[in-house]
């Protein structure tokens, strides 16, 4: 009999004999990679369980392929008494997430398990409901800047080429978030026309001074001058805006914050290490010069500087390691501003120190203190797929910040970054889906953005259509205008989009796009294309569908006659033509519809890789995926 016979069979002694002749053989694993000890948990036999726990050479930090550990599997069994035995002696965690981000608590919940989950609530103190999960802003929303103001917080994230600029989101419970305005939406004051994809404004920063709100964020130029970096200041009396022209501070580095000390002088701080100036009170001039304050505790690729003063000391928290695996949250204090700062003991504050977890790259985070003194700190993070592609970009979560006896921050007891986290004890505040656009209104929502600002009047929305202006020049330029984008927020979806297609005339197309930056995208288009009438003895003109794959220079196109999908007199009757895209993570499947019921798939990509960060090795690249619609003339 097999290892795995006996397992399968709950036969204690076989599994007893063949573990003491052959120790090593607790860590098989069988034909779907599954080690012995998961097979053993999902039995929920407990005396099983306790023998490999208690006697085998087994180790109980193991994971599966999927990164599930032996709480997952003794889940799935029901058994109440193992999942005791697991948390209570093993130490496992009915938070702890899998590849995709199930937990224990998640299995019992979705399974029906009511015995399970009420031991797993009990265990962490609250019920199910009143848990949040990370990231709390999905897909492009990386380096995030909080401030409170009464009992409404804001946020901003940086927004690269992206317009309008430096997207402002309100939230009451920390968790749920919406877009209410943005930084610049004076195309006039975007500065954005000629940047190649992942320049622009970067790592911005919000704060609140005598009833203004200040964003202040890098402005980052292409490398063909002498100067690459330059920061920005904005301000309003409303965080929606609008804000004012912004101000210059021409001072090199990244990710500026700005701090306002008690006696009302206020400070502007910058990457490299963290460097400090004094700015005048509009914060719009810079009246000394930068000084370096402290270089950080891994003194590797340090930025994203913040200082919040408490109890008597100046908190230095900084983004060090770079922006990869590395990345983590330092700290640091001085009784003075300008004083020598010690690092903290207990540092980093946060960093993901699991190798296989979903959740990486953590990092660049700030400190909020809520109306009821409770601390959170909102950070970067970045999830992964396949061979390291980070296709939503980097994200945004959220964790509690707790003090320590000897005045020290450190976030989530300094286990890095948690899948599910009890939400704060704050009003909850849920706001109506945006994935949803009918323009019904007479302006997009404010989820829509544009690489670089769209040409005036390009952008119409009339009569529950949206109506965008093609431009000469294709996705694959920096010159193309017009193009309609929103983030892609999960790894599986599916976007839609009802277009008009007998308007789309000769060497014209229209359709959808998922686009990473103007080296990389896919185009779903429909194309206005002569052909040859035979009949007539003349040229007509027929529309084509195309899925049309871009690589920095590279495109592929499949081309499918419309009146081949469907018949020729229906194509003539339509005015309009569903086009859709169904994402599986790296697969994207792409259809057309001429009634929005009957679909006819057209293509299909097998690992669209390249729409994200890693996917091409040119440029800045710090984005992340999008979805939208685009016109081409």
């Amino acid at each position: 009999m097999t290892i795995k016979d006996a397992i399968l069979s709950e036969n204690l002694d076989e599994v007893r004999r063949i573990l003491e002749e052959s120790p090593e053989i607790v860590d098989e694993v069988d034909e779907d990679g599954i080690m012995m000890a998961f097979l053993a948990a999902k039995t929920g036999n407990l005396s099983l369980v306790k023998y490999i726990v208690e006697y085998s050479r087994a180790h109980m930090n193991i994971v599966d392929p999927m990164h599930r550990n032996m709480l997952h599997y003794a889940t799935m069994s029901g058994n109440l008494e193992l999942c005791q035995y697991m948390v209570e002696r093993v130490g496992l965690s009915p938070l702890t997430g899998d590849r995709d981000l199930v937990t224990p608590i998640d299995i019992a919940k979705n399974t029906g398990m009511v015995n399970i989950l009420r031991y797993y609530e009990e265990e962490i103190g609250v019920t199910y409901d009143k848990l949040y999960r990370n990231p709390i802003r999905t897909g492009m929303y990386p380096d995030p800047s909080i401030v409170r103001v009464g009992e409404d917080y804001y946020m901003v994230n940086s927004s690269f080429i992206y317009f309008p600029c430096i997207p402002v989101s309100t939230s009451k419970d920390l968790v749920n978030w919406k877009i209410i305005g943005y930084a610049i939406t004076n195309p006039e004051w975007a500065m954005l026309d000629d940047l190649e994809g992942g320049r622009g404004y970067w790592a911005p920063d919000i704060s609140y001074y005598e009833g203004r709100f200040y964003i202040t964020a890098t402005y980052r130029l292409n490398d063909d001058g002498t100067v690459y970096r330059k920061q920005i200041v904005v301000s309003s009396e409303h965080p929606e805006g609008p804000y004012s022209k912004p101000a210059i501070i021409d001072e090199d580095g990244i990710d500026p914050s700005i701090f306002n000390d008690d006696d009302g002088r206020r400070y502007m701080l910058l990457n490299r290490g963290a460097r400090i100036l004094e700015l005048d009170k509009t914060a719009t001039k810079q009246i000394s010069e930068a000084k370096l304050l402290y270089y950080g505790d891994c003194r590797r690729g340090v930025e994203g500087p913040h200082i919040v003063k408490k109890d008597g000391y100046y908190y230095l928290f900084l983004a060090e390691g770079g922006t990869g695996p590395l990345h983590r949250v330092t700290v640091s204090r001085s009784k003075k501003l300008m004083g020598r700062y010690e690092p903290c003991p207990y540092n980093p504050i946060m960093r993901q120190m699991d190798e296989g977890a979903t959740i990486q790259r953590a990092g660049h985070g700030k400190p909020v203190q809520t109306q009821n003194g409770d601390w959170y700190m909102v950070y970067l993070c970045g999830r992964k797929l396949g061979d390291g592609y980070s296709m939503l970009g980097r994200e945004t979560a959220l964790d509690p910040l707790v003090w320590t006896a000897d005045g020290w921050p450190i976030v989530n007891n300094l286990d890095g970054p948690s899948v599910l986290q009890i939400k704060p004890n704050l009003p909850e505040c849920v706001w109506e889906s945006s994935y949803d656009d009918d323009f019904e209104g007479d302006k997009p929502g404010t989820d829509w953005v544009y690489p670089r600002p769209p040409q005036e009047g390009a952008i119409e929305v009339k009569d529950s259509h949206v109506n965008i202006r093609a431009t000469v020049p294709d996705l694959c330029s920096v010159h193309s205008r017009n193009i309609m984008l929103r983030r892609q927020q999960h790894f599986k979806f599916e976007a839609e989009c009802k277009m008009k297609f007998k308007n789309i005339g000769i060497d014209q197309d229209a359709g959808l796009t998922c686009y990473y930056d103007e080296n990389t995208f896919v185009k779903l288009g429909v194309y206005g294309i002569l052909s040859h009438d035979f009949e007539n003895e003349g040229m007509t003109l027929n529309h084509v569908v195309r899925v049309s794959e871009y690589i920095d220079g590279y495109t592929h196109k499949a081309m499918v006659w419309l009146d081949s999908l469907f018949d020729e007199q229906s194509v003539k009757d339509s005015q309009y033509v569903y086009l859709k895209v169904r994402t599986m993570d790296l697969v994207r499947t792409f259809y057309v519809s001429l009634d929005g019921q009957e679909y006819k798939a057209v293509g299909s990509l097998d690992n669209v890789y390249y729409l994200c960060d890693e996917g091409l090795k040119k440029g800045k690249r710090f984005t992340g995926a999008m979805v939208g619609m685009y016109a081409h003339d």
